[in-house]
């Protein structure tokens, strides 16, 4: 029989020990929860220490992020890859212990926790992701996909708006196989919550359509675990389990106290605490007897013994499925998708037709969709605006018992539908699109206007930081949008966006580019994607003949993230170019005018389009310096913020550093000087300087 109170003594004195030896940290939340996850981790979560990314492992999240040491004492005694050292080595230099977990540094860690709010989010995305696969490929007697997806938050983590965004939604979804448990201490880094936290937690989670429990004794191991197996028995409602505990639990003088949060225990405290709890042993040091209760390993490599015999007979029955579901699960693309992307690039190429690059996006979306079943789309409920649907891809819709609602798609098989509604929740979205990417079997794309990306920013970050393939719809890109006015037209977004590591943005200037663009997108497995898209139309740009090596010119050359699309000889001039144009999206048109234009004058000039500048940084400084030469004077053209230009050695930018107006589109373009013998006059005067 296993001592759940030394169980729990364990991660008390890890959480301590830790903390104190990094001289930095956060004790008093994994003191809080011990004895939830000695319940939780004990009981009821289905892993494998061994396989940390078992396909049908149960899913668990610490939303709360900064109370880290609580994951890691609980992957450590279960039997992970974190050997003592690493709880040692807590928030140092490139430890598998970082401050907040982090997703791909320390196995066990489902997602990267710290931004509150978020973890919950995420865990939404997951329950989702199973949801719509086991309805996909499950079949009577075969429940392959089968798992639930945990998640343990605080007071911080429900008073972060996202957090209604995500809980009204796992209501509307009925994410029955979502459990969380609410961390309810009443404390925060500003003290006692009860002043500026008033909420009736239960009743607002009802209100969702949640299924809610207690509050009970989070404390209490055999309650807390009596009440998990409860919330397991509802299929058609996400389950809040309330627990009431104490931060800093054990601590004498710092329990129940703001202190307790974020700092040290002290020396002298740890010792009153080790006393208070019954905890003799050293730091640092178990007792085999509570590194035997904890172990999971024998327990883990059952469970998926046993669902991969499961496994073994559903593949014999149908094999077929069994293949794709292990495809997607790894995260490779169907064999035909490098055949589908090329074929969708010719044909935008050849049609050449001319449209807003959001409708670009639609036509290459309804190829793509087609070819790669694990596309799931959404739109924050801008679906007529973003273009992010197609035939492929039906609404999501749910019956009252909960069951996905299965809609032919364009070849006729039964699907669970493929497009998502989030309603106005574009913070939600983002990250509930990081967690069906975490969790596997679909990529996420969703869309919304570029100037509301500023909702989504940290999700967004998190998605680059995580490195995860997660594809933002952002459309309405510029003062191009018009009669709406300034707060909605994008001025600064494009170069905000560009300023995330990890993160690819490509804005492109036509059919070809668009189609382009979404397949690098897919490609992309290692870091997320934005798509920014015009509302206006965008006349084909006709490929140029260059001189130049293959690469650098042309339809190839374009997922560089720059090409040299006109050179002097394609309006008809014979010496060299004496400048460069610059631009990206519907400003390509622009720059292309102004070319003839300066060719009018006399003046010879290089258009290059630059539809990725974070994939064109990427390249070869050989690469750069064929598109980009040397002692060429430049010029950029873009209806954005100018700062990011000059590191490209421009000696001019036409752009934008104001807010926009409200009129139609024609008259700001001419207002604020985006005109082809504006872009002209700039490049000659720019010559002219020189």
């Amino acid at each position: 029989m296993a001592n759940t109170q030394q169980m729990a003594s364990a991660i008390r004195a890890l959480a301590m020990d830790a903390v104190q030896l990094a001289n930095s940290g956060h004790p008093g939340a994994p003191m809080g929860m011990a004895d939830m996850a000695v319940a939780l981790w004990g009981e009821h979560l289905r892993h494998n220490p061994a396989k940390p990314n078992w396909m049908n492992r149960d899913r668990f999240v610490l939303s709360n992020g900064h109370g880290s040491m609580l994951i890691y004492a609980l992957l450590h005694l279960t039997g992970y890859k974190l050997p003592m050292e690493e709880l040692k080595n807590f928030r140092t230099l490139h430890s598998k212990t970082a401050g907040h977990p982090e997703y791909g540094i320390t196995p066990g860690v489902e997602t990267t926790t710290g931004p509150l709010g978020q973890g919950l989010t995420n865990a939404v995305g997951m329950a989702l992701a199973e949801k719509l696969l086991a309805k996909e490929f499950n079949r009577e007697g075969h429940a392959i996909v089968d798992h639930h997806t945990y998640v343990f938050m605080g007071d911080g983590c429900l008073m972060e708006g996202i957090s209604h965004e995500a809980a009204s939604l796992a209501g509307a979804w009925k994410l029955g196989k979502l459990i969380a448990l609410y961390d309810d201490n009443g404390i925060s880094i500003d003290g006692q919550v009860a002043p500026w936290f008033a909420d009736n937690t239960a009743l607002r989670f009802v209100s969702y359509g949640w299924n809610v429990l207690g509050p009970i004794d989070g404390h209490d191991v055999e309650l807390v675990s009596k009440t998990i197996a409860e919330a397991k028995k509802s299929t058609d409602r996400p389950t809040l389990i309330i627990c009431k505990t104490h931060i800093g639990f054990g601590s004498p003088n710092r329990a129940n106290t703001s202190k307790a949060h974020g700092e040290p225990l002290g020396a002298e405290e740890i010792k009153l605490t080790r006393a208070a709890i019954g905890w003799e042993h050293a730091p640092f040091v178990i007792p085999k007897e509570v590194y035997s209760d904890w172990d999971a390993k024998a327990k883990g490599a059952a469970a998926q013994k046993e669902w991969t015999e499961g496994f073994d007979a559903y593949k014999a029955a149908y094999p077929a499925q069994a293949k794709e579901l292990v495809r997607r699960m790894k995260g490779e693309l169907p064999k035909k998708f490098v055949q589908t992307a090329v074929d969708t690039i010719i044909a935008a190429h050849q049609k050449g037709e001319t449209v807003a690059s959001r409708k670009a996006s639609q036509l290459a979306l309804e190829s793509f969709t087609a070819a790669v079943p694990e596309l799931l789309g959404g739109s924050a409920d801008l679906t007529g605006s973003n273009l992010t649907n197609t035939k492929s891809t039906p609404n999501l819709r749910f019956t009252m018992q909960g069951d996905v609602v299965q809609t032919p798609d364009a070849n006729g098989n039964l699907i669970g539908g493929r497009h998502i509604n989030y309603g106005v929740r574009e913070f939600g979205m983002a990250a509930i699109m990081n967690g069906i990417a975490l969790h596997g079997g679909f990529i996420p794309y969703g869309g919304t206007f570029l100037t509301f990306s500023d909702y989504s920013r940290n999700a967004i970050r998190m998605a680059a930081l995580m490195k995860i393939r997660v594809i933002h719809v952002f459309t309405h890109d510029s003062i191009g949008l018009g009669e709406d006015g300034p707060t909605h037209q994008s001025i600064e977004h494009a170069a905000s966006l560009r300023l995330i590591p990890n993160l690819d943005v490509w804005r492109p200037g036509d059919t070809a580019e668009t189609a382009v663009a979404w397949t690098v997108a897919l490609q992309n497995d290692k870091r997320p994607t934005a798509l920014l898209l015009s509302r206006q139309n965008i006349s084909y740009a006709v490929k140029g003949d260059s001189e130049l090596a293959a690469d650098a010119s042309g339809i190839d050359a374009i997922g560089k993230g720059a090409y040299v699309l006109s050179e002097p000889k394609d309006v008809g001039m014979k010496k060299k170019a004496q400048a460069v144009i610059i631009a990206t999206g519907s400003e390509v048109q622009l720059a292309l005018k102004a070319q003839l234009l300066l060719a009018e004058r006399k003046i010879a000039v290089r258009v290059v389009s630059m539809p990725s500048t974070t994939t064109f940084d990427r390249q070869s400084v050989e690469y750069k310096s064929l598109v980009l030469p040397a002692g060429v004077p430049r010029v950029a053209v873009e209806m954005g913020s100018t700062d990011g230009w000059w590191k490209y050695g421009v000696g001019a930018v036409v752009g934008i550093d104001t807010f926009g107006e409200s009129a139609p589109a024609p008259v700001l373009f001419k207002h604020f000087g985006f005109t082809d013998a504006n872009v002209a006059d700039t490049v000659q005067s720019l010559l002219q300087r020189k």
